[in-house]
């Protein structure tokens, strides 16, 4: 069993839902980085999604972008965010470790040798925003051989058909992103989302998570009633960007626990 599965199980028994949180690896620097996922997993945080730090980061609003750019001038790259989690797997062989971000690092790489070496320090899923389902298929089946979960996004506009199609292929977790447009946008319509996320379980064996437009506990709490996850990014990478870095953990931790604590009460 995965560590992805296992988690959700767990949480499951004790009826509570998981609080998946987004940050991009070297923003700062990968030295704050490796004491954040550290950090969250202290807060109350079940599965890290780490994003590989991209120049043209499309599905990202400005936030994350700036993120991305502070990581690209400390010279992050895949390699390092593959070092950084084997690192981490040093100290915590429990909490799964989600790698977020876009083709061009991997394909860069070489999707054999990115997965190969993804399995060898303890990555448990992969995402990859710009590939669709049909463009996947190698990855995908890269992916399965290495025991690593295929996580997908599923949009507000996404067709029952490409539901279906994702369902056919992902495990692990669903990202329903419950906004249209960039990461960090817009209001939350949490009647529209729970209704959603009822329609893609129709399709989708594994549980869904619900991200984008969750910036406080109150909205945390919302989400938590209508999905198995809450997936919080761009807020948390605005708790870094506005923090000294020597305030950074302790501002986290303490945002974290807030938002497990909201949780908590569903």
């Amino acid at each position: 069993m995965s560590r992805i599965k296992k988690k959700f199980e767990d949480l499951s028994q004790n009826n509570r839902r998981a609080l998946i949180p987004f940050i991009t690896a070297g923003d700062p620097n990968l030295e704050v980085t490796l004491k954040l996922m550290s950090a969250l997993v202290d807060s109350g945080s079940d599965i890290i999604e780490l994003g590989i730090p991209f120049s043209d980061p499309i599905a990202d609003g400005p936030t994350i972008q700036r993120a991305s750019e502070r990581a690209l001038a400390g010279e992050t790259s895949l390699s390092n965010v593959l070092d950084l989690v084997k690192t981490f797997r040093e100290t915590d062989r429990e909490t799964p470790v989600v790698l977020m971000g876009y083709a061009n690092p991997i394909e860069a790489l070489g999707v054999d040798a990115f997965v190969a070496r993804a399995a060898e320090v303890g990555v448990d899923g992969v995402l990859v925003v710009d590939y669709p389902p049909e463009e996947s298929s190698a990855l995908n089946l890269a992916l399965k051989e290495n025991q690593i979960d295929s996580i997908f996004l599923l949009a507000p506009t996404t067709l029952e058909a490409r539901i279906t199609d994702v369902a056919a292929l992902a495990t692990g977790y669903v990202y329903y992103v419950s906004l249209k447009g960039v990461t960090g946008a817009g209001h939350l319509d949490i009647e529209d989302v729970s209704k959603r996320v009822e329609q893609i379980k129709k399709h989708v064996k594994v549980p869904v998570g619900v991200g984008f437009g969750i910036r406080d506990g109150e909205t945390a709490r919302a989400v938590a009633q209508v999905s198995d996850a809450v997936v919080i990014g761009s807020r948390l990478v605005e708790e870094i960007e506005q923090s000294e870095t020597e305030n950074i953990i302790k501002n986290v931790e303490g945002f974290i626990r807030s938002i497990r604590k909201a949780i908590d009460q569903v």
